[in-house]
């Protein structure tokens, strides 16, 4: 069982509404997390990643999703 520092909502609460609420309170919750630094979000190590990612990106160094797929198929296919 997870444990917050606050006070968390009622779960069953949330799945009696009807979906259109629910799906109104998770934009809600979606909006204000951009509202939120970024640099609170993701720990350091993502931003050296993701400026990795888009060097290979940059050199060419990537793959087409159709590649991608096929080369982790035949990882989990030994």
């Amino acid at each position: 069982m997870m444990c917050y520092p606050f006070s968390m909502p009622n779960l069953d609460a949330l799945t009696r509404l009807p979906l259109a609420e629910r799906l109104a309170a998770m934009e809600s919750l979606w909006d204000s997390l951009c509202r939120d630094d970024a640099a609170e979000l993701s720990p350091p190590w993502h931003a050296d990643v993701l400026a990795a990612r888009l060097r290979e990106l940059a050199d060419g160094q990537h793959r087409d999703w159709q590649t991608a797929k096929q080369a982790l198929r035949a990882l989990t296919e030994r």
